[in-house]
């Protein structure tokens, strides 16, 4: 037998010996009564297995939430009598003026942004159902134009601002009315 077929048939040995451990022992493949004991004396959710620590999902523990969203959270965004709670711009039909009653909101976001030079938005602009996709992607990105461009004349810099447009294609409400289609003629300020 050479070196090589040697090496094969011990390789074959260790396999089908490893194989035989009893079921009694491990239950799919953990070892059941080797919980790890931490620095403090406590058992945690892990188990030994084979010389590495596997660790248990704790479903209960949710993820830290993003800086964004801890600042929406918080009561200057949440609260609805401040204007930056408010973070959609509505518009008339096939306009894309922004609304005096609007301005106050608009002014509000600037300011904030102005205070928060390191913070950015996306203004993403949107169409009802009425005209050809091409022609409400066009009227959705003019609508991002005109918030941009009143934020910008208050003092946003540009570099805080980015403009997407999604026309049609992202209704805020569903339906064929009048109401529907007036909610989803708007710009909503997105920070990131």
């Amino acid at each position: 037998m050479d070196l090589k077929q040697t090496a094969i048939a011990i390789l074959c040995v260790t396999v089908m010996v490893t194989g035989c451990t009893s079921d009694s022992d491990k239950i799919g493949g953990l070892d059941e009564d080797a919980p790890v004991i931490q620095a403090d004396g406590a058992e945690s959710d892990r188990y030994q297995m084979d010389s590495a620590t596997v660790a248990e999902l704790d479903l209960n523990n949710k993820p830290a939430l993003s800086a964004v969203e801890k600042l929406m959270q918080s009561a200057e965004f949440s609260d609805p009598n401040s204007p930056l709670s408010k973070r959609t711009i509505y518009f008339e039909y096939d306009s894309s003026l922004v609304k005096e009653e609007f301005i106050a909101v608009l002014e509000a976001h600037a300011n904030y942004l102005m205070s928060n030079p390191n913070q950015r938005i996306t203004l993403e602009g949107h169409s009802d159902e009425r005209g050809t996709r091409e022609y409400n992607i066009a009227l959705g990105e003019q609508r991002a134009k005109a918030v941009f461009k009143m934020l910008q004349l208050i003092g946003v810099m540009q570099n805080q601002m980015d403009i997407v447009s999604y026309g049609e294609e992202k209704p805020a409400v569903p339906g064929h009315d009048e109401h529907a289609l007036s909610l989803n003629r708007r710009v909503e300020v997105v920070y990131k």
